[in-house]
């Protein structure tokens, strides 16, 4: 039996074998940190589900990381996501006692100033053509999941109450991963006004 095959799968634990699916969810409700139920496309689900692909897409890009110093970033990045996601997973986020902090915005905002004052000045904040490589293009398309998670949080938190924490965190966590990308750019492709036709 080939992998692809296996449709059922099982996690093995001290020797217990605990099944990975649960069959809860198969009339499209699901159950949120705090024990509550709801449907899947709930937008408080659509959040932290964004937050959840931003942490896999980060993984990616974190593997095409050379440098050391920038992949240990990125994985404290994808831990402080697990907060930021157990944070919108439950009704009352005051419950989720592992918070973001204002030291952990303070963090990413120095790792910015890092980054922009390390990056290419030419053309720095200027539109561009992300990607002349696999990491810069990694760390783009982190970036843009980023401001859709931002923009999630943002219509979650017209029904429901989202921590400015959190809120500030993303939203700096999006500059952060634009100035990552921005340094990791082999070259600067600005974006320039097409010519008339009549030129």
């Amino acid at each position: 039996m080939k992998r692809s095959d296996i449709i059922i799968k099982n996690i093995k634990l001290g020797g217990v074998t605990i099944k990975i699916y649960t069959k809860s969810g198969d009339k499209g409700r699901t159950s949120l940190y705090d024990g509550a139920r709801v449907d899947k496309d709930d937008i408080r689900v659509e959040a932290y589900g964004t937050i959840d692909e931003l942490k896999s897409t980060l993984g990616v890009a974190k593997n095409l990381v050379d440098d050391q110093k920038m992949r240990d970033q990125i994985e404290w990045i994808q831990t402080y996501l697990f907060k930021v996601g157990g944070e919108l997973a439950t009704q009352d986020g005051e419950k989720f006692k592992d918070r973001i902090k204002p030291e952990d915005i303070k963090q990413l905002e120095e790792w910015i100033d890092l980054y922009v004052e390390k990056m290419d000045q030419n053309g720095a904040f200027t539109f561009i053509l992300p990607g002349t490589n696999g990491v810069a293009a990694a760390l783009h398309v982190a970036r843009t999941v980023c401001r859709r998670a931002e923009r999630r949080m943002i219509s979650l938190a017209k029904v429901a109450v989202v921590a400015d924490t959190i809120m500030k965190f993303v939203n700096r966590l999006s500059d952060c991963l634009y100035a990552m990308a921005r340094y990791m750019e082999d070259d600067i492709v600005a974006i320039r006004a097409p010519k008339s036709s009549e030129e």
